[in-house]
């Protein structure tokens, strides 16, 4: 599991600094300035949860169970949440309307936040100090 958490945090990092960069020079001609600004907000959550993949893989201080709940609901949180900003802030480029499944965004955030509070369940059940 800590290997899966860490190639995946890995590729979250990696696919963040492509859509960040890809945010400052591809789209900055393509949608205007508010776009590009909610566009940076998921590029952000995405890297934050990226980093938390990684720091979950190296810690001890979760047992196995409680790794495997948070990996789940930190790839569907992040692809619900970053996902659908993505598609929002770039509708205008589509032949989807993204505004139609806008409500998975809270979803998204609500799984997120679920993933951090189990964190802190799991680190509160170990027994190790």
């Amino acid at each position: 599991m800590n290997k899966r958490l860490l190639i995946t945090g890995s590729i979250l990092g990696i696919l963040s600094i492509i859509l960040g960069a890809f945010a400052a020079h591809g789209l900055a001609k393509l949608i205007d300035a508010d776009a590009i600004k909610t566009f940076e907000t998921g590029v952000r959550y995405q890297i934050y949860h990226a980093f938390f993949l990684l720091i979950l893989g190296g810690t001890s201080f979760v047992n196995l169970k409680f790794k495997k709940t948070i990996f789940y609901l930190v790839v569907f949180g992040v692809l619900f949440f970053s996902g659908s900003i993505y598609g929002l802030a770039t509708n205008a480029l589509s032949g989807f309307d993204f505004k139609t499944i806008g409500f998975i965004t809270p979803v998204g955030g609500l799984l997120l936040i679920v993933a951090w509070t189990v964190m802190i369940i799991g680190i509160v059940k170990n027994k190790v100090d």
